[in-house]
């Protein structure tokens, strides 16, 4: 059973902007002829590398929710110019939204239990998918998606 990752994106206020980010990452590397996919650096290392690389992903809360994720390829561990062992996460290209789903503030990131993490969005329904992200926000918080 897969195993993933939580963590607040910060510097986002929306799913459109973390996809413009990842989309400045990709075109990034692929213009030094690297795969197109986007590096997030932490400073802690996971010790649960297999379970995460065994189809686990990254699930960013952006504004208080849950509401998208990117495939976890692969976590590279690295110790910087500072002499601090980092971790590289390697992040697929693509961004799937997820149905919201409240998460509080919490630093760095945590393991999320399989069991625990939000459906996709498209698993909801394409009546769902096609609101406006503010719209399904404000359904989430009332607990009506």
């Amino acid at each position: 059973m897969a195993l993933h990752l939580i963590k607040l994106c910060v510097g986002a206020d929306s799913i459109q902007d973390l996809r413009d980010w990842v989309s400045e990452r990709s075109l990034t590397a692929m213009a030094a002829g690297l795969e197109p996919h986007s590096i997030h650096t932490t400073r802690m290392v996971p010790k649960r590398v297999e379970e995460l690389l065994d189809g686990g992903s990254l699930y960013w809360v952006i504004k208080g929710q849950v509401s998208a994720r990117q495939n976890l390829l692969d976590l590279r561990s690295f110790t910087g110019g500072d002499g601090i062992q980092r971790c590289e996460l390697v992040l697929g290209p693509e961004v799937i939204e997820t149905a919201s789903q409240p998460k509080r503030p919490f630093q760095g990131w945590r393991y999320l239990k399989d069991e625990e993490k939000p459906r996709d969005l498209g698993a909801l329904g394409d009546d769902v998918a096609a609101l406006p992200e503010d719209l399904r926000r404000e359904l989430s918080d009332l607990g009506l998606l």
